[in-house]
């Protein structure tokens, strides 16, 4: 947990320090592997927690960590900060919430890929967004993704159907879209810190106000395991979402995505290592969202190499 405290604090100096496009590739891609951990991780404090409550805590323990880190960077808040702040802050609480109940139905790894879903619906959604029309291969990564969907929920194209986990999963990869696309709309626009805070204090207090709405009446027994757990997987969340908000000032959002496909495969095997055995058919669809996944990045290549011919 200290471990987790001195490179948190390691990379925000750093962060500030550098204005590399490569160097943001690079940190998207060590908080991938973080992130791709922390699935399995969140499925076993479901032992000791109910979901929302621990969604809340672990939010809380981030902002509290960034914010006494950030405390002189709070000075001049505004009020596009805040909204900015709010409108992350929502998609996270909805986003990490839908994912944490569903977690408690289904593998971590069969989580993290379907979680994974939200790479080809970036585009998509800049598209209906922002008139960004998607290229001929987010079409045919997304058309990937979806087949490996389909063999992940274990039935056939002429009889699709989704347990209430895998459900949530895709409200949560939907929701997980919205938040790249937010992220990458107000970065550069408002000061990364002082967002990160109020991003992640209001997704501790929606998802504690949620806890009612889900059946959540009662604030589970104290637990040592559950501290450590909640207290390693907050840092570890305000890690993720400082290097996210400051990386995206540099990359863009549908390559941020891509990036982030790396997710599924570090859960697979974090997974795999912890005894979790997905189906081969389940497998192999995993595979196909991954791959869904990564031929959407083949458009920026093509592209650059025509600019560059002509």
């Amino acid at each position: 947990m200290c471990s987790i405290l001195h490179l948190l604090i390691r990379l925000i100096v750093v962060t500030s320090l550098s204005q590399s496009p490569k160097a943001a590739q690079f940190a998207l891609i060590f908080i991938t592997m973080i992130w791709g951990g922390t699935f399995l991780a969140v499925q076993y404090a479901l032992n000791f927690s109910s979901p929302m409550f621990f969604v809340g805590c672990r939010f809380a323990i981030a902002a509290l960590a960034i914010f006494l880190i950030s405390m002189k960077s709070m000075r001049g808040l505004t009020l596009k900060e805040i909204l900015a702040g709010t409108a992350i802050g929502i998609v996270i609480a909805i986003g990490y919430g839908t994912q944490t109940i569903a977690l408690q139905t289904i593998l971590s790894s069969e989580s993290a890929f379907l979680t994974a879903l939200y790479v080809p619906l970036v585009p998509i959604l800049m598209w209906v967004i922002f008139q960004k029309r998607p290229s001929l291969m987010t079409w045919l990564g997304t058309a990937l993704a979806f087949t490996g969907l389909v063999l992940l929920t274990g039935n056939g194209i002429s009889n699709i159907s989704l347990s209430y986990g895998q459900t949530l999963t895709l409200i949560c990869a939907f929701v997980i879209a919205l938040e790249i696309i937010l992220i990458g709309y107000f970065a550069g626009k408002v000061n990364l810190r002082r967002v990160t805070v109020i991003q992640l204090a209001v997704a501790s207090f929606l998802s504690f106000a949620s806890m009612p709405l889900v059946g959540e009446h009662n604030i589970p027994s104290f637990s040592w395991q559950l501290s450590i757990l909640v207290l390693s997987l907050g840092l570890a969340s305000a890690l993720i979402q400082f290097v996210m908000n400051w990386a995206q000032r540099m990359v863009d959002p549908t390559r941020a995505a891509i990036i982030y496909a790396g997710e599924p495969v570090w859960a697979g095997v974090f997974g795999r290592i912890a005894g979790e055995r997905l189906p081969l058919l389940a497998l192999f669809g995993g595979c196909l969202v991954v791959l869904g996944v990564l031929v959407s990045e083949l458009k920026f290549k093509i592209l650059e190499k025509k600019k560059r011919a002509k």
